[in-house]
């Protein structure tokens, strides 16, 4: 069997948190008088999925003509996404059930890998307790010198702390950044589609909907 280890991406992947942070986007946009139709929201999903904080607000203060600093819309997005992370957070359908049969069935390691800062990976650790499933093994852009997805550096520190090599483990995305950060690391990338985009994992490896559809014991043992 060729692959030991499986990681995996935390916003949109493990943990439904996409429509807390897409929330955040409209409040703080809403805040600033800006409407939010159809087609923008629309837009705003696809630009900003998988990106990093920084890098988002980078985003909405050139294309909206912001006259907050970025530090200051950083602070307010960050705020508006963690009151909602309190009560908002869960995991995605069938992760537990994939996680358990990945570590208990088949042996494999497992890790997270994450563009989330420091703060936001505490709040969703404390809430749902991710240290049951990946023990210490949670990493994040901070482990990397903040550099984010699409960077294969998170991937290539998260093989590195479980010893396994990067061509041995297979990862777990949901956005276009991701997959290609964790194909970069030479890793098999399977992308679940839980944006409801498609064009978002079109590069994945393995391409899926659910948890419910991956075969891990045909893809462990077509090696």
């Amino acid at each position: 069997m060729k692959y030991k280890a499986i990681i995996f991406d935390m916003d949109g992947t493990i943990v439904d948190t996409e429509s807390i942070w897409r929330s955040s986007v409209k409040q703080l946009l809403t805040k600033k008088g800006i409407a939010i139709t159809p087609g923008l929201e629309h837009q705003l999903i696809n630009d900003l999925n998988g990106i990093m904080l920084p890098q988002a607000c980078h985003y909405l203060k050139h294309t909206f003509s912001l006259e907050d600093t970025l530090e200051d819309l950083i602070n307010e997005k960050s705020a508006l996404a963690h009151s909602l992370y309190q009560t908002g957070v869960q995991f995605i359908q069938g992760f537990e059930d994939f996680h358990d049969v990945a570590t208990r069935i088949h042996k494999l390691k497992t890790g997270l890998a994450t563009n989330a800062q420091d703060h936001t990976l505490a709040i969703t650790k404390s809430q749902l307790k991710l240290e049951r499933f990946f023990g210490t093994h949670l990493y994040n852009i901070s482990h990397v010198n903040n550099l984010g997805k699409p960077h294969p550096a998170i991937y290539l520190h998260a093989a590195r702390q479980l010893e396994i090599d990067p061509v041995k483990c297979i990862a777990v995305e949901d956005s276009a950044h991701g997959i290609a950060a964790a194909k970069a690391a030479g890793m098999l990338c399977i992308g679940i589609n839980t944006s409801g985009n498609a064009q978002q994992t079109s590069k994945a490896d393995i391409k899926i909907n659910g948890y419910d559809e991956v075969n891990l014991h045909a893809i462990l043992s077509s090696i």
